[in-house]
């Protein structure tokens, strides 16, 4: 497939997405970072008639490609404590049968992970390249964001951990050093064997937890955030919106929902210029 071609599956995919999940009478929508956004905000420009929609942006790109558009943006922690998003739109460098989602690869997952974890739910938007039965399949690590100090330590850990030859991003002028976040930190990307599910553990394909060389998903995810030094991983699973939602109203709001929200659906544009749509299996 040519360049072109790929293109053409962003914007048939960004287009669907939005079609089905944005509304114009919402009060706040997030935006994700990556090439793919960039159709998004295209679409909801076109889409939208209602100029008080403020737009959270994941990063520096992501906010100009609002501002670019005319649309306006504000910055996350300018958020009213109890206001939610009504929807996050957001790309991923890899999605599972199960809708977890691989992000980082444009060292933005930080804030990506504030923004999907904040909003009522999250959208993905990719093209067929990002399809896969299970991560790590075609991408090749999981990206972390790690504080400057204790990037020795960590890769350190990470071995013991599983994964093999963890290395720090570097820019694409390799003499100008590590690769910096918008927080400052630095992306370690950590190859790990390919994740089961955790109907694969529950099949017998592994154990899921290391200690036979397979990792579940949500296990690998809390083993590498539980490492000192650790911001953030670029791993998005454990429960979607809707679903964080429904615990937050069932216990008063007692429970912190975390793991980054999975997305309620996934968007892949196709080679032939079709979209295909996947929803988590219980909705």
């Amino acid at each position: 497939m040519s360049d072109v071609n790929v293109e053409t599956a962003k914007r048939a995919a960004a287009q669907q997405a939005v079609k089905e999940h944005f509304n114009p009478n919402a009060t706040h929508v997030g935006i994700g970072s990556g090439t793919t956004i960039v159709y998004v905000v295209e679409a909801i420009k076109a889409a939208s008639t209602n100029p008080s929609i403020l737009f959270v942006p994941t990063g520096y790109q992501s906010r100009q490609v609002i501002v670019n558009a005319g649309l306006t943006p504000i910055a996350f922690d300018s958020l009213p404590e109890r206001v939610m998003l009504d929807v996050a739109f957001d790309g991923a460098d890899e999605v599972d049968e199960d809708l977890n989602c691989i992000k980082g690869g444009g060292a933005c997952l930080f804030q990506e992970k504030l923004v999907a974890e904040k909003a009522k739910k999250f959208v993905c938007v990719a093209d067929y390249r990002k399809n896969q039965p299970r991560l790590l399949t075609n991408w090749p690590t999981i990206p972390i964001e790690v504080a400057p100090i204790a990037v020795p330590t960590v890769l350190h850990d990470l071995c013991i951990l599983g994964s093999t030859g963890p290395k720090l991003r570097t820019t694409l002028l390799e003499k100008s050093g590590p690769l910096k976040t918008d927080q400052d930190f630095f992306i370690i990307d950590a190859p790990f064997t390919t994740l089961l599910l955790a109907s694969d553990v529950a099949a017998g394909k592994g154990k899921g937890d290391g200690s036979d060389g397979t990792w579940e998903v949500n296990k690998v995810a809390t083993a590498i955030k539980n490492l000192t030094g650790v911001l953030e991983v670029g791993i998005f699973s454990g429960l979607n919106g809707i679903d964080a939602e429904e615990v937050r109203k069932n216990d008063g709001g007692r429970t912190v929902v975390t793991g980054g929200q999975k997305p309620v659906a996934v968007y892949f544009g196709m080679q032939d210029g079709s979209v295909q749509m996947r929803v988590a299996a219980n909705k």
